[in-house]
């Protein structure tokens, strides 16, 4: 009998048990977005979207250049920022004078009674926040009415949008596949809606998940900040401590137009992932606003996850998706060989000029290994210097090595005398006579003539190479103005001047979208000019490139007149003579070349040609006489196995100074370096000396040449 009823209740149980496992898979499987539907409805819970995590820049080698570190951040809820916007109070006077059938005053007299003591407990958080991070009570106020009008233009959106669903707006938005901009839908609300309670009481129908969500107010820097916050809010309701992450610049000011930073994204920015709703930027996202961080957000962006929460705060749901990490984007660049570059040309007992771009290129790879332009400024405090920096003398926003562009003076000759050469103009011995007197109007003098009333005739046969060591104005005025106008703006754009040279992300692959809306993320930079006319467009082929006229052939001869380039276009073209005539693009970015494109060619210039180009520059550094012979004739760099060629250039209106160069070592290494001083007045004596130091410090990375001998220990080190 026992026996019989055990199994009768062990059946039972199982049936139960079946029962209950069949209703909970409908449950989950069948009904679950009904429910989710139904509690939401209800006000139950609400989803929330978790923040994305941003991808980290990092240098050629694995150094961090820009990377997320926790950060904490006083928050603070809806539920007490909206007692300092009037609207709120506007619309809870109307729903109880409404409700009780009382006036309006007697309603408002009523409220300031009940939510009084949060009022209070409301300037009571901004006192003291005041107070422990020293900013004014005003700046504090301003953030929150911030918060309350994101909040509200929200509510007045969506309270739009569900009162007028057959709005000709939306469906004019909805045809071009574009998201309906806010400010449009607001004025469309006021101009149906004009009286402005009404659309008070319209919008406060809408209950927003940013509504129960907290708020970043302030950045708690240090641990004081944040033991005196924990302190001065602990069991304050509507005011927590939130961990986030923060962006932050190891290495402060090093590449600091290169790397860019990172600031409050603005709702225009959503037109890079308009079909990704967990890409979309929340209140208090953050964009690339600069540099890489700009150019390639889409990479850096991660995609947020989406939970849903009850209203005590726990997580009921998790809506089948984590949070995507942000793709890391390695640059080519050494950040410490950058930074010892800028506190190099930042040291007034090596230069007093501020405003100077300079380029290191890997001869082999074409490589970025350092792309400066100072001055600089910190990136972990340039949204809070903003104004300051934008002020500051030598143009710090300014990009001297990819954006600004400048006469190359004479560091373009070695491309002239290609040209020449190879066009069959001149010949290697051939003379081009410089003589000790006035060049006649409209052709440049020599600037040995100008300083000191001689002349390179003096000195030796005014041939190619010698030229190349003297930086004879005459020589190679005379040989641009022999040379077809085209052929010489060939020769010019297959070396990469007149256009933009620099590889780029193909962001087009991941979001095909932007080259239809014209969405430009690249890198800002110059093509400069080859041509009479200033470009009216970018020139893509040669066929965009306009006249050249005939009179301005002779100063294109010498870098100047309309001709302009950056810092990186004369070092990659002295990179394409170091490499035996190969064109390369420059690069930047490592990663596959799937998705980064770059150019490569050979620009069939003769073994010949390249020899007396090569040894004209060999001359200018270790030749007397060669422009740069008295900075490099005792240099370290001759004892550690490191061959420079070099060119200096000087120019006029505007008055600037350059050196560019490369360097070969025994192991078949080279480098390729560009360096323009703004306002300098000399290249040999302005910029050749920041080249000789630039080259310096490349060796003591260990790009060229042999390591420096360590000195052996004295005795009294022995001991």
């Amino acid at each position: 009998m026992y026996k019989q009823r055990l199994n009768i209740f062990i059946l039972l149980s199982v049936l139960c048990i079946i029962v209950c496992g069949v209703r909970l898979a409908q449950l989950q499987l069948f009904n679950s977005q009904r429910f989710r539907d139904l509690i939401e409805q209800e006000g139950l819970r609400a989803p929330a979207q978790l923040p994305t995590i941003r991808g980290s820049i990092i240098d050629r080698n694995g150094k961090y250049i820009a990377v997320d570190k926790p950060a904490f951040f006083l928050g603070i809820k809806y539920q007490l920022t909206c007692l300092l916007d009037d609207r709120y109070w506007r619309w809870r006077i109307l729903e109880r004078a409404n409700s009780k059938n009382i006036s309006q005053e007697q309603a408002e007299i009523e409220l300031r009674s009940e939510l009084g003591d949060d009022y209070l407990k409301l300037i009571e958080i901004i006192d003291k926040l005041s107070q422990n991070k020293e900013v004014s009570v005003s700046a504090i106020e301003e953030k929150v009415r911030s918060i309350n009008d994101h909040i509200w233009r929200m509510r007045e959106f969506f309270a739009w949008l569900k009162e007028f669903p057959n709005s000709e707006i939306r469906k004019k938005y909805k045809s071009m596949g574009e998201p309906i901009p806010a400010s449009i839908a607001l004025a469309d609300f006021k101009a149906k809606v004009p009286d402005a309670d009404e659309r008070i009481l319209l919008a406060n129908k809408t209950d927003l998940r940013e509504m129960y969500q907290t708020h970043l107010l302030v950045e708690l820097e240090n641990e004081k900040e944040l033991l005196e916050a924990q302190l001065a809010f602990v069991n304050i309701e509507g005011v927590e401590i939130s961990p986030k992450g923060k962006r932050y610049y190891p290495y402060n000011s090093a590449a600091a137009q290169l790397i860019g930073w990172v600031g409050n994204a603005q709702e225009s920015e959503n037109e890079l992932f308009d079909d990704d709703t967990y890409s979309h930027y929340l209140s208090d996202d953050i964009a690339g606003k600069g540099g890489v961080e700009r150019v390639c957000e889409v990479f850096l962006r991660g995609r947020r996850g989406e939970v849903i929460y009850d209203r005590d705060g726990n997580m009921v749901e998790q809506l089948g998706r984590d949070s995507q990490f942000g793709q890391d984007v390695v640059v080519s660049i050494d950040i410490e060989l950058q930074q010892k570059i800028e506190e190099k040309l930042s040291d007034p007992e090596v230069t007093t000029k501020p405003a100077i771009g300079a380029v290191v290129l890997d001869v082999a790879t074409n490589d970025i290994l350092a792309l400066v332009s100072m001055p600089v400024y910190d990136l972990n405090s340039v949204r809070q210097n903003y104004n300051k920096i934008f002020k500051m003398a030598g143009n710090p926003f300014g990009n001297k090595a990819l954006y600004e562009t400048y006469p190359p003076g004479s560091t373009v000759k070695p491309v002239i005398l290609i040209a020449g050469l190879e066009e069959k103009k001149i010949s290697e011995g051939e003379v081009i006579s410089c003589p000790p007197r006035s060049a006649p109007k409209g052709w440049p003098n020599c600037i040995t003539f100008r300083k000191f009333h001689t002349c390179h005739d003096y000195k030796w046969d005014n041939n190619a190479r010698n030229a190349i060591r003297g930086s004879c104005n005459v020589y190679f005025s005379h040989l641009a103005h022999r040379v077809d106008s085209k052929a010489l703006q060939k020769w010019l754009f297959n070396f990469g001047y007149g256009r933009k040279i620099l590889s780029k992300p193909n962001v087009e692959e991941l979001l095909p979208f932007q080259r239809e809306k014209g969405i430009d993320r690249n890198l800002r930079q110059s093509g400069g000019q080859i041509s009479s006319a200033i470009p009216s467009r970018d020139a893509v082929k040669f066929e965009d490139i306009t006249k050249l006229e005939t009179y301005e052939k002779r100063m294109f001869g010498i870098g100047q007149g309309g001709m302009r380039a950056t810092a990186l276009q004369v070092a990659n073209a002295i990179a394409a003579i170091s490499r035996g005539g190969i064109y390369k693009s420059p690069r930047l970015f490592l990663s596959d070349v799937d998705v980064f494109n770059e150019e490569q060619r050979d620009l069939g210039i003769s073994e010949n040609t390249l020899r007396i180009v090569r040894d004209g520059m060999r001359a200018v550094a270790s030749e007397v006489d060669g422009t740069a012979y008295s900075v490099f004739k005792d240099s370290v760099l001759n004892e550690r196995e490191v061959k420079v060629y070099g060119k200096t250039g000087s120019t006029e209106k505007p008055e600037h100074a350059w050196f560019a160069g490369f360097a070969e070592d025994s192991a078949g290494r080279a480098i390729s370096i560009a360096v323009v001083v703004e306002t300098g007045e000399s290249g040999s004596r302005d910029a050749a000396p920041l080249g000789h130091e630039i080259l310096k410090l490349c060796n003591e990375a260990g790009y060229i040449g042999t390591m420096p001998k360590e000195e052996p220990p004295t005795a009294a080190e022995d001991m």
